[in-house]
């Protein structure tokens, strides 16, 4: 415990450029608790290091100032490590792009960081000795948290949430809070080990005991959750592994279109009634080629079902519009559309495009304007199989928006093209992956995941992975399609439970601070 003081008095007193260092190392160290790493722990200790970072401002001549600076500079560092794999898209027309990397990637991480900094901002200016600080910090960074996932159109990448990934029994939480309220409690423990430097364990024993129950409470409903499977649904999930610079050029098209379908109706597995293929796995406009859609024409009249991404075009007076869609396929015919809602900045579209324009900044998506924007989620009918919520891409991080309210769906189906985010090492596919099972178990649906390059995966509504393809690998997942779970509670009550836990949070802390004052 002494140990736990001195280490307390250091970082408490900490100045400087020394101070900053040490926050923004706190930060990076912290992307270790992330997909694929999963050591949980340094995420814990980075918010322990961020509560006694904020107990030495207080002795500073503008405390709430030397707070936000130095939770800016932790969460700097956390997104610049955790995000480093959006300098790969860059990379994928070098001549064009590469020049904005330093930008792109120092800009995105400096942003989301504002958002930590407003958090101990708000802690700082009512910071008070003992439990309270904590219960404010947990409380303010966590809506901090949701609101990182709401304005500007959203980027909840590695919440502190995810650092879980590592125990699937814990992850099943997210099935009564969402991850937003997993954020708070995360928050709660890592911030309450800071009490340990002032030889006061009872918080950090509570949060602690509350995780252990958690834990074993996850077991037990994993234990007691067995698979089952929607009758005469057989799927076959696509992985063309179709690097990002090969998928549309004129010398790759008739190859790359060739692969999709001999490994959509070969192999020696039963014939699949659902084959699925990643997002704009065709390698043209599907509209403006007879021969290909004769192709799937004749697959579908087989008896299958194809769900694939594509790029659409709708003709317009001034310009064409352009839409990233999804598409089924059912009896020669194309039933049914979905056109993608919440589209990537500066990657699909362009904002505030007059003035970067000016500076010679360009969306990463070649076409002649922005992609449009659908109407957000949807219930789509299924031809042989259970009605489906389609999710293209990074829409499936989005906690309570990926499926609709008018009618809930029996599974969800999330096409992607991870390609965009570095080779098989990268860790941007699997933070991505992680981001998907969660939101499997936030639902209590089965996701089936169709990535280009990789991770492809049958995921039940219980997170856990039936089979997958890991990035980089070339094939298919011959699989079943796993019956829907009754709705969670979060399912049924969205964001209402993580209010409710804010609402506690700072009642308590409340509750704490005149006592303090009185005593």
């Amino acid at each position: 415990m002494n140990r736990l003081v001195a280490i307390g008095a250091f970082v408490r007193a900490l100045e400087g450029w020394r101070r900053a260092l040490f926050a923004f190392a706190a930060g990076l160290l912290s992307v270790l608790a992330f997909a694929p790493f999963g050591l949980f722990v340094f995420l814990l200790l980075g918010f322990a290091s961020l509560v006694l970072l904020i107990d030495g401002a207080q002795g500073h001549r503008h405390p709430i100032r030397s707070a936000a600076f130095a939770s800016w500079m932790f969460g700097f560092g956390l997104f610049a490590g955790g995000l480093y794999w959006i300098a790969y898209a860059f990379l994928v027309d070098a001549a064009e792009h590469a020049w904005q990397i330093p930008f792109a990637v120092g800009i995105l991480a400096a942003g989301m960081a504002l958002y930590g900094a407003g958090a101990a901002a708000a802690s700082a200016a009512l910071w008070r000795p003992g439990a309270s600080r904590i219960l404010l910090l947990a409380a303010f960074y966590a809506i901090g948290e949701w609101l990182r996932g709401h304005l500007l159109t959203g980027f909840p990448w590695n919440l502190p949430a995810y650092a879980w990934g590592a125990s699937l029994s814990v992850m099943q939480s997210n099935a009564l809070f969402g991850a937003y309220g997993m954020t708070l409690l995360t928050v709660l423990l890592g911030a309450s080990l800071a009490c340990l430097a002032d030889r006061s364990w009872r918080f950090p024993a509570a949060m602690a005991t509350l995780f252990v129950v958690l834990w074993i409470g996850g077991d037990i409903r994993l234990a007691l959750s067995t698979d089952t499977f929607v009758p005469n649904v057989r799927l076959r999930v696509v992985q063309p592994d179709i690097p990002q610079d090969e998928k549309f050029p004129l010398q790759y098209r008739d190859r790359n279109w060739r692969s999709l379908m001999q490994m959509s109706v070969g192999g020696n597995a039963p014939a699949p009634t659902l084959v699925i293929w990643p997002e704009s796995a065709p390698p043209f406009l599907l509209d403006g080629q007879p021969a290909a859609l004769d192709d799937i024409s004749l697959m579908t009249t087989r008896g299958s079902t194809l769900i694939t991404g594509a790029v659409r075009v709708e003709p317009g007076e001034d310009r064409a519009r352009f839409f990233n869609s999804l598409y089924v396929f059912a009896s020669g015919q194309r039933v049914a559309t979905f056109d993608k809602f919440h589209l990537v900045p500066f990657g699909e579209y362009l904002p505030l495009e007059s003035f970067f324009r000016v500076l010679g900044i360009d969306k990463l998506v070649d076409s002649p304007g922005n992609f449009t924007a659908g109407p957000g989620p949807r219930t789509l009918d299924i031809p042989g199989a259970p009605p489906a919520s389609p999710l293209i891409c990074y829409e499936v991080l989005f906690p309570g928006a990926v499926v609709s309210g008018a009618r809930r769906p029996g599974w969800i189906v999330n096409v992607t093209d991870d390609s965009w985010f570095g080779p098989p090492s990268s860790t941007g596919p699997r933070q991505h992956f992680l981001s998907a099972r969660v939101r499997a178990i936030e639902e209590g649906l089965p996701i089936i995941r169709s990535a280009n390059t990789g991770i492809s995966a049958i995921i039940d509504g219980n997170g856990r992975v039936l089979g997958s393809l890991a990035p980089g690998e070339k094939g298919v997942i011959d699989g079943y399609l796993p019956q829907e779970l009754h709705p969670t509670l979060y399912a049924r009550l969205g964001d209402i439970v993580f209010v409710l836990m804010l609402l506690g949070c700072f009642a308590i802390a409340f509750a704490f601070c005149r006592h303090t004052t009185v005593a």
